[in-house]
């Protein structure tokens, strides 16, 4: 499946799978930027996408956040098939006397293009019975 990609910023690295199998493409920052009052840092790949109607880009941290103060303010970033903007990670910095966060040309996080079907809701009296039933968080044990 191809994909359009445009290059806003000259320093902007076109995404490509590191290993065969691998379901998401790095993205590289091409500029960092902070919000001292928020603990805000936002991260520019310098890259838009046109991402194909019937579909969504996702944008995960990668597994390295772990060894970072950071976290993806949003959990996971959608990029609909409408939008032509940059693609931006913005994260929490937890701890900002931790000065182990990315900069500008790390691998800041990671997209995932996936079809979605269109859903159209149908409003119901009652809904049909499971073993679950109206059980929520921790019903089904730890």
């Amino acid at each position: 499946m191809k994909v359009k990609i445009k290059k806003m910023h000259e320093a902007g690295v076109i995404p490509a799978y590191a290993k065969p199998g691998d379901a998401g493409m790095d993205l590289v920052a091409v500029s960092v930027s902070w919000d001292d009052k928020s603990g805000i840092v936002t991260y520019d790949t310098g890259l838009s996408i046109e991402i194909p109607e019937g579909y969504v880009g996702l944008l995960f941290p990668r597994s390295s956040v772990s060894k970072t103060p950071l976290q993806l303010t949003n959990c996971v970033g959608v990029i609909d098939s409408g939008y032509r903007g940059s693609m931006m990670f913005k994260y929490r910095c937890l701890n900002e006397e931790d000065d182990r966060y990315y900069r500008v040309g790390d691998r800041v996080g990671q997209i995932i293009i996936m079809p979605y079907p269109q859903i159209e809701f149908e409003e119901v009296e009652e809904l049909s019975d499971t073993e679950r039933g109206e059980g929520g968080f921790g019903s089904t044990g730890v």
